[in-house]
C-alpha cells in the first residue's frame, strides 16, 4: 500500500497546558488522539493527508460473524495460518504483525489484559478498540480479518466433515442364542440353534445343512401360519419351549 510518514503523539500547540492535560487524562484512562500522516496512491499522483486518529483501548467482545459455508476447526486454523504466513511479505513491519499475532492468541485464550499489554508495548493504536483496523508509531496500517479474531457462528465439529465410512462401525449387540425345537412331518423332532432376530430362510438354511432337506421342499409353520422366509422369530413370539411344524415334501418344491 502507499507509504506512510509518521505521527506526532501530541499537538505541538501549547506546549505546557496540552502535554500535563494530555499526562493527566490518560492517568485518568481517557482516549489519547494521535496525530497519523498518511500516503494512500490515487490514479495519477499520490495524495498527502493528515487525520487525527482516536486510540481506544481493545474490546473485550468479540465480533460475530457467519461463514459463507459450514467452516470446522481445522479449516479455520488453515485459514488462519495461511493469513499469518503471508500478510507481512506485502505490507508493514515483522515485529508489528508479530505483535498482533500473540494478541490474537491471547485473545483466544480470554487473556484480554495481555492482549492488551501486547498492543500498548507495539505502540499499536486502535482507533475503534479492534485490531480489524490499527496503526504502528509510523502511521502504517494494518487489517486483521475478522477470523482471525473469533471463529464464525456457523462452526462445526471435526466429526461432521469426516468421511462416514472412515467412522468406526458401531459393535454389533451379542446374539442371545437358545435351542429351537423343530418338529419334521416325518416324525423326527430336533434342534437347531437360533436368535430372536433370525429368519425364517436362515433357519432353513441350517435344517438343510444338518439333514439334508432342501430349502425348497420345507414349510415351516407355528400356531397354524405359514411362515415366510423373511419371517423373524422375533415376529412370530415364539417363546423357548415352542414347537415350530416343518412339513418335508420332496415330491412337491416350494417356490
Amino acid at each position: 500500500m502507499g507509504g506512510c510518514v509518521g505521527r506526532e503523539r501530541e499537538d505541538t500547540q501549547d506546549h505546557g497546558a496540552s502535554r500535563s492535560s494530555g499526562r493527566a487524562h490518560r492517568k485518568r484512562g481517557r482516549h489519547k488522539w494521535t496525530r497519523v500522516t498518511s500516503c494512500y496512491p490515487s490514479t495519477s499522483t499520490e495524495k498527502m493527508y493528515a487525520h487525527y486518529c482516536r486510540n481506544e483501548p481493545l474490546k473485550k467482545d468479540k465480533p460475530k460473524w457467519k461463514s459463507d459455508y459450514p467452516m470446522t476447526e481445522g479449516q479455520l486454523r488453515s485459514k488462519r495460518d495461511e493469513f499469518w504466513d503471508t500478510a507481512p511479505a506485502f505490507e508493514g513491519r515483522k515485529e508489528i504483525w508479530d505483535a498482533l499475532k500473540a494478541a490474537t492468541v491471547a485473545l483466544e485464550c480470554n487473556d484480554h489484559e495481555l492482549a492488551q499489554a501486547i498492543v500498548d508495548g507495539a505502540s499499536i493504536t486502535l482507533p475503534h478498540g479492534s485490531l480489524t483496523e490499527c496503526y504502528d508509531e509510523l502511521g502504517s496500517r494494518y487489517q486483521l480479518p475478522v477470523y482471525c479474531l473469533a471463529p464464525p457462528v456457523n462452526l462445526i465439529s471435526e466429526r461432521s466433515d469426516e468421511d462416514p465410512g472412515d467412522s468406526p462401525e458401531p459393535t454389533a449387540a451379542p446374539k442371545k442364542e437358545f435351542q429351537l425345537k423343530v418338529r419334521l412331518s416325518t416324525g423326527k423332532d430336533l434342534r437347531l440353534s437360533a436368535s430372536m432376530g433370525d429368519s425364517i430362510g436362515q433357519l432353513k438354511k441350517q435344517l438343510q445343512a444338518q439333514e439334508d432337506i432342501d430349502t425348497a421342499h420345507q414349510r415351516w409353520f407355528f400356531s397354524g401360519k405359514l411362515l415366510t422366509d423373511k419371517t423373524r422369530l422375533q415376529d412370530t413370539k415364539i417363546q423357548k419351549d415352542f414347537v415350530i411344524q416343518v412339513i418335508v415334501n420332496p415330491q412337491a418344491p416350494i417356490n
